[in-house]
């Protein structure tokens, strides 16, 4: 399939560098079975779905896993994305023609690391000294690794610590946050709870290959990144009962929808699932786990543009999202929401 089918025009003034506050006052797109497009606040969400429907959250939380340093006279970048062991990351690296293997980058603070393999894509793999843990040397020397759309227009700080985590943040691994459910706060929850609603949460360390633009020219053709998640028995076996019973799993953003996927067999029950995915899901594709995602605004010909569209059709989206457009919705991780129901 043709990626130029997923592009679409975007103003910049579009590009949320914020997000708002309270987190449950963003606007949410209802763009719900054939019905007219439904401008409504996050707040709202209670009134759309039914006692019974279940939410399912991502938990991981984010590393302050950006890191700028040195090797020799040579400033070097690095973005880690993917856990290899309990001390060595894969990462992808800003200036690495500057690197050979067994190269030592000096990140400040006391912390360092060997330049251990460069891999095909053009990543690396580093080596982090010492016996204390990695996450531990990130939080005295890295930042929180905002998106490439945000970072280009305002330098990080102390702020996107606290906003850049969602509140079921638990699981440390992620480099980039599960943006959907940012907009969730603890009135809103009780909100949910009153209606009937159920949550349940699973882990994917997001890794930063979700920002990484698809460089080809066919969807054939594209490599997506592998993550790490998983689900657990029980909560799998609670998500079978909630559709053996007629009622709705809604994937609260499309981590936790790729990875439900993943763990979902053609006979569409959901098994516990523990390792790597690179699903990539685009039109065409029967979806076996879920019933509707709430999700943010993505980039244009980006793969999460091409999972919505997969669900609620190409055509759809391009309108809900010319719409969305047009009535002034913010966009990408610090923007707002919508809600799909298929």
């Amino acid at each position: 399939m043709r990626v130029d089918l997923f592009d679409f025009e975007l103003p910049t003034e579009n590009i949320a560098l914020r997000p708002a506050r309270p987190r449950d006052s963003a606007r949410l797109l209802g763009v719900l079975h054939d019905g007219p497009l439904r401008d409504l606040i996050v707040r709202d969400l209670p009134l759309l779905l039914n006692p019974g429907d279940v939410l399912v959250f991502n938990d991981t939380r984010v590393i302050p896993a950006q890191l700028e340093g040195q090797r020799g006279d040579a400033r070097i970048g690095a973005t880690l994305h993917k856990r290899i062991d309990l001390r060595r990351w894969q990462a992808f690296v800003r200036n690495a023609k500057r690197l050979r293997t067994g190269d030592i980058i000096e990140f400040g603070a006391g912390v360092s690391s060997v330049a251990e393999e460069r891999h095909a894509d053009g990543s690396w793999t580093l080596f982090f000294a010492g016996d204390e843990p990695v996450e531990v040397l990130l939080e005295r020397a890295g930042r929180m690794p905002l998106p490439p759309y945000i970072a280009g227009k305002r330098p990080t700080d102390d702020q996107d610590r606290t906003d850049y985590q969602t509140m079921f943040a638990t699981k440390d691994g992620a480099v980039a946050a599960p943006t959907a459910a940012l907009h969730f706060t603890t009135e809103l929850l009780e909100g949910l709870s009153a209606r009937g609603v159920k949550t349940e949460t699973l882990t994917l360390h997001v890794g930063a290959g979700t920002f990484l633009p698809v460089k080809v020219d066919d969807t054939d053709d594209h490599a997506m990144h592998a993550e790490w998640g998983t689900i657990d028995g029980p909560t799998a076996d609670r998500l079978n009962a909630v559709r053996a019973g007629r009622n709705r799993v809604i994937a609260v953003g499309t981590t936790s929808l790729r990875l439900l996927e993943s763990a979902t067999g053609e006979d569409n029950v959901i098994r516990p699932f523990e390792g790597d995915t690179s699903i990539f899901i685009t039109p065409g594709y029967t979806f076996r786990a879920i019933d509707g995602l709430m999700t943010n605004f993505h980039l244009p010909k980006s793969t999460l543009f091409m999972l919505v569209s997969a669900l609620m059709g190409r055509e759809r989206m391009q309108a809900a999202y010319a719409h969305a457009i047009a009535k002034g919705y913010r966009f990408y991780s610090y923007g707002d929401s919508s809600l799909l129901l298929p």
